[in-house]
């Protein structure tokens, strides 16, 4: 693992593993790749309440990660990984509430399949972003607004600056770039799932179940 992502879901995390993707800092974990091999889902379900796991055995083949349920888990993985770069991602607080409130909020908040299926994910994922992370209180915008910024501070305050970097969504390729220590690339930096297309995707899931 060459670099950790300390950053909170909507905040470009997708896009960005495209970007680590094609600078060879691949594959890159998120929480699509949770859906990918479901069969990690236990192990990260034990992190979640606190049992003790062999973090390489969930993320042995992964050069990188971001977005939750890994970004939850920054600070030992940065002592796991302590050669890793810590990268956080961060956009100003009212843009990622409101994009949170869209998109992944409402979207814990949705009916899940009848079948059971999702039950350990979503356990997981209740007790990582709303119940640790929000202390279930994800209507509330200035609590929320507020361990957003608490939780940029506190990566800013703890990483060692050689080994940070914060990377605020929209600045294109450069403070990324220096960051790693590589050439910036042509072309535009990725950009995936927006909201639009969260919610796009959502809606097709729903129409499948």
């Amino acid at each position: 693992m060459q670099i950790i992502g300390a950053g909170f879901g909507r905040t470009g995390t997708k896009s960005m593993k495209l970007a680590l993707e094609q600078f060879g800092f691949g594959p890159c974990y998120h929480m699509f790749e949770v859906f990918a091999k479901p069969e990690g889902i236990p192990l990260w379900h034990k992190a979640a309440f606190g049992q003790d796991i062999d973090w390489d055995e969930l993320l042995g083949d992964y050069e990188s990660g971001v977005d939750w349920p890994l970004s939850h888990f920054w600070q030992p993985l940065s002592e796991r990984y302590p050669e890793a770069k810590v990268l956080l991602t961060v956009r100003p607080a009212d843009q990622w509430y409101t994009s949170m409130t869209n998109t992944i909020f409402s979207h814990l908040a949705g009916k899940e399949p009848e079948d059971g299926s999702r039950d350990v994910w979503k356990e997981m994922v209740d007790k990582i972003v709303l119940q640790d992370t929000f202390s279930n209180r994800p209507d509330d915008r200035a609590h929320c607004e507020a361990v957003f910024d608490r939780h940029t501070e506190l990566v800013k305050e703890s990483v060692p600056a050689d080994r940070l970097i914060v990377y605020e969504v929209g600045s294109g390729w450069e403070p990324l770039c220096a960051g790693l220590g590589v050439p910036v690339p042509e072309g535009p930096f990725p950009k995936t799932n927006t909201t639009e297309e969260f919610q796009r995707d959502r809606d097709a899931e729903a129409g499948a179940s």
